[in-house]
């Protein structure tokens, strides 16, 4: 038997991990086959079960990484924006505008959902917990009024979560986003602190 070394393992995962990333976006995960799957990625079945034990797990696996790039995305919007009462919003818009993006769409909000039944667990609490963060800050700057944050970043990430779903799955996803975008701007105002 041949050992491979760390890096050739790296490599052999992230080979998988791109290929597959990129034929599930095209074909999406049903009729993708391991076997097109790996003679594609120019790998055998046996690397794609050692590092991933099967397809559904390799599947995972690409949400994983899906999901880190778009907390990044989003986090970089938070950051960039003059106010943070600003960028809180423009980052509750791009999640819900992420929806029309195809990859995001087939991957992350159809197959993922059909397959894992949605979002990791370990996700969705790192997705809370992110909005958690800034919601304690504009409740400690008087832009939110006071509530408990985990609380309140809960329902806006259920919100945001099922409405992407919603987008996802129209014929017209563009006047969905229209509709979501609207809701989302009034459920926002609400958070404000009466005057």
């Amino acid at each position: 038997m041949v050992r491979r070394t760390r890096a050739e393992m790296e490599e052999t995962r992230a080979s998988l991990l791109a290929t597959a990333r990129r034929v599930f976006s095209e074909h999406g995960y049903a009729v993708t086959s391991m076997d097109d799957l790996t003679a594609q990625a120019g790998l055998t079945r046996g690397a794609l079960y050692h590092h991933f034990g099967d397809k559904r797990g390799l599947l995972a696996a690409v949400v994983a990484q899906i999901d880190a790039e778009t907390d990044q995305r989003l986090q970089a919007i938070s950051d960039a924006a003059d106010d943070g009462w600003d960028g809180f919003v423009q980052r509750c818009r791009a999640y819900l505008q992420m929806a029309l993006e195809p990859e995001i769409q087939r991957i992350v909000l159809r197959d993922a959902r059909a397959v894992l039944g949605g979002a990791s667990p370990e996700s969705q609490r790192h997705c809370v917990q992110s909005m958690q963060r800034l919601i304690e800050r504009l409740i400690a700057q008087g832009v939110v009024a006071p509530v408990d944050a985990q609380a309140l970043a809960s329902l806006i990430y259920g919100s945001l979560a099922e409405a992407a779903f919603w987008i996802a799955d129209a014929e017209d996803g563009d006047a969905r986003l229209q509709q979501a975008t609207a809701a989302l701007e009034m459920l926002l105002r609400g958070l404000k602190p009466a005057r």
